[in-house]
C-alpha cells in the first residue's frame, strides 16, 4: 500500500485513526495491537507472503532479545555475546538470501564458469529498514541500554508504518517510550489537537513534493533511462539534473509524510532528512541526508572498528569501509558498490583536508563569518560542488548497470547538445499549467513548450537550495486558516493527480 492512493487516504487511514482513538483511552493494549494489525495490513497489501517474513523476524528477534535479557540476569555474560552473534548473524542471512543471493551467484557464475542456479528471488519491501532496526534493537539490548520489551510494544516498534517501508531507522529510545504512553498522554487536548494538525499540514507538504515534484520530474528520467542511447547530450545533462531532483522530492516527501502520520497518532520520530543540497561538503551531505541510516553505521560498524581512536589512517580505512557497506546496502549491484567507492573516496579525502587545517580535529564544514563576501563564495562554492559531484554519483545509483551510466555520462560528450525533444518536453506539460498558458496566448511564443520545463526546474532549484526544511516549518506552524487553506488546495491537487501511483524510490531498498 502506498501513501499516495486512494486505498490509503480514504479507506486504511481513517479506519485506522478511528480505531486507534476509539480505543486508547480505556484500552491502551488494544489500540496498540490495533495499530500493528493495520501495519501488517499496510505492509501485507504489496504482497501477501511478505508477511510470513516479518513476522517470523519479529517472532525470532524478540526472543533473542528475552534470551539475551535472561542470561544478562544471571549473569552469564558469554552466553549473551553468543546470542548477540547468532540474533545478528540470522538478520544478515536473511537479508542475504533475499537481498543478495542472485547477485552473488550471477557473480560467481561469471568468475568461475559455473552453473548455480539464480532463483529470482522476490525482494521483500523495506526488509533492509526493518532488518537494521533490529539489529540496533538486539545490539542496544547487548549493551545494557535497554530494558525489558513486551512483545505488543516490540512489535508495533518494528511495524509501525508510517516508517515501516522506507524508514527512518527508528532506536528504542525514541519509540518505546511513546508507545508505552499511549492510553496514559499527560499532554493536554489542545497540545494532541495542534499535533494532530500539524500532522496533516506536514504530511500534505509531503504529498506534494511526491507527486506534483518527484513523479513530474520522475517521468522524464524514466523515459532517458529506458532510451539512453537516443537522448542527446543536453537531454542527458537535464536527466543528471532531474534525477538529483526527483530523488529529493521523492525521499524528502516520504520522510514528510512519515513524520506527519506519526503526529496523527499524537507520536515523534527521527528528522531523517535535514536540506541535504545545502551541505557544504560532502561530510556535511551526510549529516543531511538519511540521518538515522548514518546513524546506524556509525553506532554499529565505524565506532566497533575504533572510530577515530585508532589513527588517522585506521579512521580513513574505517570510514571508507562505511560507504562501501553503505553501497552494498543500498542494492545488488557494481553500481551501486561504485556509487559507494565515490561517495567513500570524496569522503575520506574531504577529512584529509580538514584533518590538516585543524589537527585539534575539529571537525567544521567552514568558518563563516556573516558579512564576507569571500566567506559567501566559499559557501556557494561547496554547495554547488558537492551537489555537482552528488548527482555524478547518483547516475550509478540510478542506473541498471555501471554500463548503463557510463553510456549515459558518455553523452553529455559524444551527442550534440541540442533543444530537448517534443516527447522530452511533454512530460512537463501539465493540463493545469498548459491550458492557462494557451488562454494567455503564451503557448504561441518561441519555445514555448519548454517553459514549464525551466519553470519546474527553477522552482525546485529554489526549493532545495534556499527553501526551508520540515523541522523548520514544523517549529513555526500555528494552526490558522491559512494553513489549513494551503493543505486543502494542496490536498485537492494532489489527489486529482494520482491517476498514475508511483511507488517511493527507497522502497527499492
Amino acid at each position: 500500500m502506498l501513501f499516495n492512493s486512494y486505498l490509503f487516504l480514504f479507506i486504511f487511514l481513517p479506519l485506522c485513526l478511528a480505531g486507534f482513538y476509539l480505543l486508547k483511552e480505556k484500552q491502551a493494549t488494544l489500540a496498540k495491537v490495533w495499530l500493528t494489525c493495520f501495519s501488517l495490513w499496510f505492509y501485507g497489501y504489496f504482497n501477501i507472503s511478505y508477511l510470513l517474513i516479518i513476522l517470523v523476524s519479529i517472532c525470532g528477534n524478540y526472543l533473542i532479545h528475552k534470551e539475551i535479557i535472561r542470561s544478562r540476569e544471571k549473569q552469564k555474560n558469554n552466553v549473551d555475546k553468543l546470542l548477540l552473534i547468532l540474533g545478528v548473524s540470522g538478520n544478515l542471512l536473511l537479508l542475504f538470501y533475499f537481498k543478495y543471493y542472485d547477485f552473488f551467484v550471477e557473480n560467481i557464475n561469471i568468475l568461475w564458469n559455473t552453473g548455480m542456479t539464480v532463483r529470482g528471488i522476490l525482494l521483500p519491501l523495506g526488509i533492509s529498514f526493518f532488518t537494521f532496526q533490529q539489529i540496533s534493537f538486539l545490539a542496544d539490548t547487548y549493551r545494557k541500554e535497554l530494558k525489558k520489551c513486551n512483545f505488543v510494544d516490540y512489535s508495533l516498534f518494528v511495524s509501525f508504518f508510517p516508517q515501516l517501508i522506507a524508514g527512518p531507522i527508528v532506536t528504542h529510545e525514541e519509540m518505546l517510550s511513546q508507545f508505552q504512553k499511549i492510553g496514559k498522554d499527560d499532554r493536554s487536548k489542545k497540545e494532541l489537537q495542534d499535533l494532530f494538525l500539524q500532522g496533516i499540514y506536514v504530511f500534505t507538504l509531503g504529498l506534494a513534493k511526491k507527486v506534483l515534484l518527484a513523479d513530474t520530474f520522475g517521468r522524464a528520467v524514466d523515459y532517458a533511462y529506458s532510451n539512453v542511447a537516443g537522448v542527446n547530450g543536453l537531454e542527458s545533462f537535464l536527466v543528471i539534473l532531474f534525477y538529483s531532483l526527483q530523488l529529493y522530492f521523492d525521499f524528502s516527501g516520504y520522510c514528510d509524510m512519515a513524520k506527519g502520520l506519526a503526529g496523527l497518532f499524537g507520536m515523534s520520530i527521527s528528522n531523517n532528512f535535514n536540506s541535504p543540497y545545502q551541505s557544504l561538503n560532502i561530510i556535511d551531505f551526510w549529516k543531511r541526508w538519511h540521518i538515522t541510516l548514518s546513524r546506524f553505521f556509525t553506532q554499529n560498524i565505524y565506532i566497533p572498528l575504533g572510530g577515530n581512536r585508532r589513527g588517522r589512517a585506521r579512521t580513513y580505512s574505517n570510514l571508507f569501509l562505511v560507504f562501501f557497506l553503505s553501497g552494498i546496502w543500498h542494492g545488488a549491484g557494481w553500481n551501486f558498490i561504485l556509487w559507494g567507492i565515490l561517495h567513500g573516496s570524496l569522503y575520506v579525502i574531504t577529512r584529509m583536508i580538514l584533518d590538516r587545517k585543524r589537527p585539534e580535529g575539529k571537525i567544521k564544514a567552514y568558518e563563516i563569518k556573516k558579512n564576507s563576501v569571500v566567506s559567501k563564495l566559499k559557501i556557494w562554492g561547496g554547495r554547488i560542488f558537492t551537489f555537482s559531484y552528488v548527482s555524478f554519483a547518483w547516475v550509478y545509483f540510478r542506473s541498471a548497470t555501471v554500463q548503463q551510466g557510463n553510456a549515459l555520462l558518455k553523452n553529455l560528450i559524444a551527442k550534440p547538445w541540442q533543444l530537448p525533444s517534443e516527447t522530452f518536453l511533454d512530460f512537463f506539460n501539465l493540463g493545469e499549467f498548459w491550458y492557462p498558458m494557451k488562454v494567455m496566448g503564451l503557448a504561441r511564443l518561441p519555445f514555448a513548450r519548454a517553459y514549464l520545463m525551466v519553470g519546474f526546474l527553477l522552482v525546485s532549484l529554489g526549493i532545495v537550495f534556499l527553501g526551508k526544511n520540515i523541522e523548520q516549518i514544523r517549529e513555526k506552524f500555528t494552526p490558522t486558516a491559512m494553513n489549513a487553506c494551503i493543505s486543502a488546495l494542496l490536498f485537492v491537487w494532489c489527489v486529482v493527480s494520482l491517476s498514475g501511483i508511483s511507488t517511493f524510490l527507497y522502497f527499492n531498498f
